[in-house]
């Protein structure tokens, strides 16, 4: 299954206009309470294709007495701009990507469900047996800019005391990954799966650093607009119990998984045996205790900072920003990482912890 390129560059030159409205943008949601997620082809995402074909997302709608659309919209960074714009009451995204468009646009957003996280996804990899991260210093490494794999790198090397000045970069497609692998002015080079199997099965290739290393860090969530869930917080549990039922199917390895799983494999392009081995290198959150658990932990908010001095460092925060805290983060418990008089990201576990206690 291709990961579509998942890009992380916000679009403030191509949207400055309609992002300085944004205030007097409207939530998707009508007076019929109709709401509208949308969604877009990933690993990640595909329990949502699930929750709708198998009649596990109308069931919980129906429970709430709401009606929920599931929009899959096949570029990604779309489906955030459009949610940025009103069209959609929720998006299934990243942190990273949360902060850069919505709320760097001035949509105030709560991450309700964390889906999971890259575990060996993204790697780095150099050409030449026995190297290490070290031997990164000098290179120009090919990669996607400003996406995930991008902020692991930053990442990988400020935890190997390395700084980004150290190398080069130059920015791919993900389709080229594994052609360009192949030449030889690419010695270094930064993938997501499917390029990182088939890449790992080079000869003469060192795998440097993968994001299994960084456990939690990259994060596959579900936000949705802070106004809507206010108004609406039968949308939030509504969304809440048909992912953690949907999940629940999914790791099952009987006939109803196995069906689940070959479902969601055809709706992403690939066979059953592929995204099986990509589910293996995607840490979902089956259990929401333990999805609570991380965004309650001190690490969550560490995992804060990074993203704020990752994004604040590459220019994703628009030019308003004069610092990494630009826009506030709120953590549970009220604490904010960043500008307190800002704050347009809340990291609300509230549905999920509903959820862990069968309350939903």
């Amino acid at each position: 299954m291709n990961r579509l390129p998942r890009l992380r560059k916000t679009v403030f030159a191509l949207l400055a206009a309609a992002l300085m409205a944004v205030t007097a943008v409207q939530p998707a949601a009508a007076a019929d309470k109709t709401f509208k997620l949308a969604w877009s082809i990933y690993t990640g995402y595909m329990p949502w294709a699930y929750a709708e074909k198998s009649g596990i997302l109308k069931k919980w709608a129906d429970k709430y007495g709401i009606k929920i659309e599931l929009v899959q919209i096949n570029d990604y960074v779309e489906s955030i701009n459009q949610y940025t714009a009103g069209q959609f009451d929720a998006v299934a995204d990243t942190t990273i990507d949360t902060l850069t468009i919505p709320s760097a646009g001035g949509v105030d957003s709560s991450l309700i469900i964390l889906g999971d996280y890259t575990n060996g996804n993204d790697a780095i990899f150099l050409k030449g047996k026995g190297k290490t991260l070290a031997d990164i210093k000098g290179e120009k490494v090919y990669l996607v800019q400003y996406s995930v794999s991008h902020y692991m790198l930053w990442l990988a090397m400020k935890q190997a005391g390395l700084k980004e000045s150290d190398i080069t970069t130059a920015n791919i497609a993900d389709a080229d990954f594994v052609a360009a692998f192949g030449t030889p002015e690419v010695k270094a080079l930064v993938a997501w799966n499917p390029a990182t199997s088939q890449i790992r099965n080079m000869p003469d290739v060192s795998e440097v650093f993968d994001s299994s290393k960084l456990p939690g860090q990259i994060q596959d969530i579900v936000v949705a607009n802070t106004a809507t869930l206010k108004a609406h917080p039968e949308f939030g549990k509504a969304l809440t119990g048909a992912w953690y039922e949907a999940l629940g199917v999914m790791q099952k390895n009987d006939k109803e998984g196995i069906d689940a799983r070959t479902f969601m494999a055809a709706a992403s392009g690939t066979n059953l045996a592929d995204f099986d081995g990509q589910v293996k290198t995607t840490g979902f959150y089956y259990d929401p205790a333990k999805a609570v658990e991380l965004l309650k932990s001190p690490t969550m908010g560490e995992i804060a900072s990074d993203v704020q001095e990752f994004s604040f460092g590459h220019g994703l925060l628009g030019q308003k920003a004069k610092d990494k805290g630009f826009v506030g983060i709120e953590l549970p418990g009220g604490k904010v990482v960043g500008d307190k008089a800002n704050v347009k990201l809340r990291i609300d576990p509230t549905y999920m912890q509903l959820a862990a206690d069968g309350k939903l």
